[in-house]
């Protein structure tokens, strides 16, 4: 079953969902932040989040629904761009525990797969050149 990703508009996102996501993958290729930011514009109109400065400008939050996160009962990802390099980021693999601080899950070593696995999404449904 392919990935779905739900956008999350800044009306509806809380910074507390993400506090356990980390950076998966910086890519870095002339023209590739231009492109993804014009892209989600048009599909999503305005970021998830305000980003403010020179290396961090748009980040574009999605729900992921058919990729299990187990234990934490959602699975995010983040799409920014920073410092001229498009940032994909998730929580898949971590969790916060009682105290809200990020900690390891089972799902930690596979995090990699996950990635490859978001690139290749992003490419394919979005028209994305990520490769």
């Amino acid at each position: 079953m392919p990935m779905q990703l739900e956008f999350i508009p800044v009306e509806e996102f809380y910074f507390a969902l993400t506090l356990a996501v980390r950076t998966l993958d910086d890519l870095e290729k002339p023209g590739l932040v231009a492109q993804v930011r014009s892209h989600f514009q048009t599909q999503y109109g305005q970021p998830s989040t305000v980003a403010s400065g020179k290396q961090n400008t748009f980040n574009y939050v999605f729900r992921v629904l058919d990729v299990d996160n187990s234990p934490s009962p959602m699975l995010i990802v983040s799409i920014s761009d920073y410092q001229d390099k498009l940032r994909l980021a998730s929580d898949y693999g971590w969790m916060l525990d009682a105290q809200r601080k990020p900690i390891r899950t089972d799902n930690f070593s596979q995090r990699e797969q996950f990635a490859q696995q978001l690139r290749s999404h992003l490419q394919q449904s979005l028209q994305l050149p990520l490769s």
